[in-house]
């Protein structure tokens, strides 16, 4: 099972002013528990019935996670946390395949309604991501694995903002996202498809940090139910990935120097 997670005083400080509060019934068992027994499960991959003791009583740290899941709270958590902290003015986006377990089958509406499409891994989840110009993710999104990157751009470009460079794989080479870009005055650096009869220019120098969003997937896979989907439901592994992101990403004490200089990051297992 390995070490435990626990959530420390300063990731607390962060975390513990956005929980749901006033809320009625039996008195609650301790947030800051039930959310390291959380984190721990995404880490290590075990099933939530094999979550030490030490979290308390595994369908209390299920529960909380399926009824938090249901209302959206880590996600909302990732976008309040990146709407004040996010750098968006050189943006990546990408996708990553995720292998679905035989467990996430059977969940309600089918397999399509759940994110999950056979592509050439077999069952697979896409993860969409935005990450901004220091490689955090700030948004993202499921659909199944055989979904196409560029279509599904829009959708996951929708609500941002202060973007003035969008970086791209040749996924995304498609001439309609390229005008839609530039009517939100956001310049493409997306190479162009070998097919293409007319190259296309594009700031290459710009374009090398788009390696940072592929450093976020790798990151986010140490989590071991991100690199392998065990979830039935997509809203409840959407739930998983963002709190994956919560703690990799926005729960360290990063420190932004400035375009010139890395950022410095720490994350505590």
């Amino acid at each position: 099972m390995g070490r435990l997670f626990w959530l420390s005083d300063q990731q607390w400080a962060v975390i513990e002013p956005l929980l749901p509060r006033n809320k009625g019934g039996a008195r609650r068992v301790d947030d800051r528990r039930v959310i390291s027994g959380i984190i721990h499960v995404l880490k290590v991959g075990s099933r939530w019935c094999d979550c030490p003791v030490d979290y308390g009583p595994s369908t209390t740290v299920y529960n909380r996670f399926n009824r938090w899941s249901r209302k959206r709270f880590s996600t909302d958590l990732v976008e309040a946390l990146a709407t004040s902290g996010a750098v968006t003015k050189s943006t990546s986006i990408d996708s990553t395949y995720v292998k679905a377990h035989r467990s996430a089958d059977g969940g309600k509406g089918g397999r399509k309604n759940q994110a999950i499409g056979a592509s050439r891994g077999g069952q697979t989840t896409k993860i969409h991501v935005l990450t901004d110009v220091i490689g955090r993710p700030f948004a993202f999104m499921l659909t199944g694995g055989n979904a196409a990157d560029s279509p599904v751009a829009p959708h996951l470009l929708a609500g941002l903002k202060g973007a003035r460079y969008l970086l791209a794989d040749k996924g995304y080479d498609a001439n309609s996202l390229r005008k839609r870009l530039r009517q939100s005055a956001i310049v493409p650096v997306i190479p162009g498809r070998s097919n293409r009869k007319r190259p296309i220019r594009y700031d290459t120098k710009r374009y090398k940090s788009r390696h940072l969003i592929e450093n976020a997937f790798c990151r986010l896979k140490d989590f071991r139910r991100i690199a392998t989907r065990y979830d039935k439901l997509a809203r409840n592994f959407l739930s998983a990935v963002a709190l994956a992101t919560l703690v990799a990403f926005w729960l360290c004490l990063m420190v932004w120097n400035g375009p010139s200089r890395r950022h410095q990051g720490c994350l505590s297992w």
